[in-house]
């Protein structure tokens, strides 16, 4: 199995997820159940290890002419990547819901609403919202910083 993103910071794989036999290890030690939390781990400690992470475009279609083997790398590579859209979008809802001290459904519907009213993809927004959680210079949306009434 690939590993998830490889961020090394002082020579330790700290954003690598690998699968174990009782769950998922991310970079030199940490162990979490579900891959969910351990690619959330291995964000967080990605980002506190100050590796900048690139905003990776999804993959698109696979050649027609790829073999069987490049079409299921091809379809690994989608389905790595939507999984990681997954787990920023639940961070950004984290983040509204403590910010604004609003539920979880609630949370996701205003970063929804903003998206759509703007032509963005509810992920590239998300990660905004993630970003201004520890940058401060991070421009988002007036409904989302809680400065307008929310649609």
């Amino acid at each position: 199995m690939r590993s998830h993103d490889t961020a090394v910071a002082g020579g330790a794989d700290v954003g690598v997820v690998r699968r174990t036999p009782t769950g998922w290890r991310v970079g030199a030690g940490h162990e979490v159940p579900d891959l969910v939390s351990a690619m959330v781990l291995a964000d967080l400690l990605t980002s506190e290890a100050g590796v900048p992470q690139p905003r990776a475009q999804a993959p698109g279609r696979a050649p027609e002419d790829a073999s069987e083997v490049e079409r299921l790398r091809h379809t690994i590579a989608q389905l790595e990547h939507a999984l990681h859209s997954r787990v920023v979008v639940e961070q950004a809802i984290g983040v509204l819901a403590e910010r604004h001290t609003m539920a979880p459904r609630e949370a996701f519907e205003r970063l929804r609403s903003s998206a759509r009213s703007r032509g963005r993809k509810v992920a590239d927004l998300a990660r905004d919202v993630v970003e201004s959680s520890t940058s401060p210079l991070t421009a988002l949306p007036d409904e989302l910083n809680g400065t307008a009434a929310p649609n």
